[in-house]
């Protein structure tokens, strides 16, 4: 196995754990964003199992990457990469939610350790990295800024006035990253408020813009390295396009599953749907890949 093949594979496990770990906080509180979660979860783990540079252990190190979780009911799903990123331990899953929880059911910055903001209302998370990305440059701190939102936050002027900012101000260590999953709580997202063709309204507003298939571990791989170390000095965009309930085909094709309530016995019955499509699922003890073992 190559490199690239075994970095592949790494993730590939990864992605299974985020879900995994999700439907198992899920199934605490029998409810939960957990289509959003399993669609989501090759991104996270491209970011945490290869891109973002983190100390586990001191999640307030100067010169960490800063990954802002702007949908902040995306929490069940940045919870499970925490725990995957050895973050926030194991044990915590079956405190999700509950009083006095570190993981509460939408993000909160004064409760978790490695979540930077509390994420919404929805649109104040790319104006909040602009400024830290503004900052950062100001004190030479090489650090990245990841901004991650859903096509949901698209309907927000402040989205879009962030977006001009940052690409006024030439903002190359600004990476935002897009959940297109097409589906909010109105509706699907493209009828609430059309959005396309989005590629080229980003790249109208002065961004380098990407679009991939955000279940694609390659193509996300891809696209992260691509972001990280383009040349150009603007702001990046990555617009996924990812399926809500990924790996769990009764979740997949819910006409509507933007907040999932499913009865007691189908939250096992998704996990051994989960297990069973993963080869390596009972016996996934491969270590894994350190951020600098994954990029060589």
């Amino acid at each position: 196995m190559s490199t690239t093949d075994a970095a592949l594979d790494a993730l590939s496990r990864c992605a299974y754990r985020i879900r995994r770990y999700a439907l198992r906080m899920g199934e605490v509180q029998g409810q939960g964003y957990i289509g959003q979660a399993l669609g989501y979860a090759d991104v996270l783990a491209v970011a945490y199992g290869h891109a973002l540079k983190l100390r586990p252990d001191e999640p307030r190190w100067e010169g960490r990457d800063r990954f802002l979780l702007s949908h902040g009911h995306y929490a069940i799903a940045f919870y499970a990469a925490l725990i995957e990123a050895k973050i926030i331990p194991e044990d915590e899953i079956e405190t999700y939610g509950s009083d006095d929880s570190r993981l509460p059911m939408s993000g909160m910055a004064t409760y978790t350790p490695g979540m930077e903001i509390s994420g919404g209302s929805l649109g104040q998370g790319l104006p909040i990295a602009v400024g830290m990305a503004l900052g950062l440059r100001c004190k030479g701190n090489p650090a990245f800024v990841y901004n991650s939102m859903s096509d949901g936050e698209l309907d927000e002027g402040s989205t879009w006035e962030a977006a001009m900012g940052a690409a006024h101000h030439g903002l190359s260590n600004l990476i935002c990253l897009v959940d297109i999953n097409n589906q909010q709580a109105d509706g699907p997202s493209g009828k609430v408020l059309g959005f396309e063709p989005l590629a080229d309204k980003w790249a109208a507003f002065g961004w380098h813009v990407q679009r991939v298939a955000g279940n694609d571990l390659p193509a996300v791989l891809a696209a992260f390295d691509t972001a990280r170390r383009l040349a150009d000095p603007k702001p990046r965009v990555i617009l996924f396009d990812t399926l809500m309930g990924k790996g769990v085909p009764f979740l997949e094709q819910r006409e509507k599953n933007h907040f999932i309530r499913v009865d007691p016995p189908e939250w096992q019955q998704a996990i051994r749907i989960l297990d069973e499509s993963h080869p390596a699922s009972q016996q996934d003890s491969q270590p894994q890949l350190t951020t600098e073992e994954a990029q060589q």
